[in-house]
C-alpha cells in the first residue's frame, strides 16, 4: 500500500497507535450508470475508491488525484454526498479514524485498471449487481446515488460504525 511520508512520518513516532486522518471517496458514475470500484490489496474486498488528503491539498483535488493514480481514469467530483468519521485497522496493526468525505463523481475520460498496488482488480459495476462491499462502501454509494438535490449525509453519533 502507497502510504503519504508524513504518515510515515507520524508511524515512526506513534507506532500503531490511532491517527485521526482526513480522507475523501469517490462514488464514480460513467455514461451507462455504471459504479466504479476497487478491490483492495490489503483485505481483498471490493470498495469506493478512497484515499487520504495529503497536506496542502484541498479534498476534492486529492479525490481527482486518487481515483487517477489508483485507476487510470479521470473524473469530475459533481458534489459532496456523505460526510463520516470511520475507523479503520490495517493487516499490519496501524490504527486510523478517518475523517471521510463521499463524492459523487463524473467520469471523464480513461480505462479503468489496476495502476497501482493498493488494488488488484478494478472494475465498472451496475449499481443493481455490485459486488460485496463493506458498510462504509454501502453507505457511501446510497449517498452519492440519492436524487440531485438530496442535502448531504451525515453520521449523526458515533454509533454508524461502532
Amino acid at each position: 500500500m502507497t502510504v503519504p511520508e508524513y504518515v510515515r512520518r507520524l508511524r515512526k513516532a506513534v507506532g500503531h497507535e490511532l491517527l485521526w486522518l482526513p480522507s475523501v471517496s469517490a462514488v464514480v458514475v460513467n455514461d451507462a450508470g455504471e459504479l466504479l470500484l476497487g478491490k483492495r490489496a490489503d483485505d481483498g474486498r471490493w470498495s469506493v475508491i478512497s484515499g487520504v488528503v495529503e497536506p496542502d491539498e484541498q479534498p476534492a483535488q486529492a479525490l481527482v488525484r486518487e481515483v487517477h493514480e489508483e485507476t487510470g481514469v479521470r473524473v469530475a467530483p459533481v458534489r459532496v454526498s456523505s460526510v463520516l468519521a470511520r475507523p479503520h485497522t490495517y493487516p499490519n496493526g496501524d490504527q486510523c479514524q478517518f475523517l471521510n468525505i463521499g463524492f459523487r463523481c463524473r467520469f471523464l475520460d480513461g480505462v479503468a485498471r489496476v495502476n497501482d498496488d493498493e488494488s488488484v482488480a478494478v472494475g465498472w459495476f451496475s449499481p443493481d449487481r455490485l459486488p460485496p462491499v463493506d458498510e462504509h462502501a454501502q453507505i457511501t454509494i446510497a449517498q452519492a446515488l440519492a436524487p440531485a438535490g438530496t442535502a448531504t449525509w451525515f453520521a449523526a453519533d458515533a454509533s454508524a460504525f461502532a
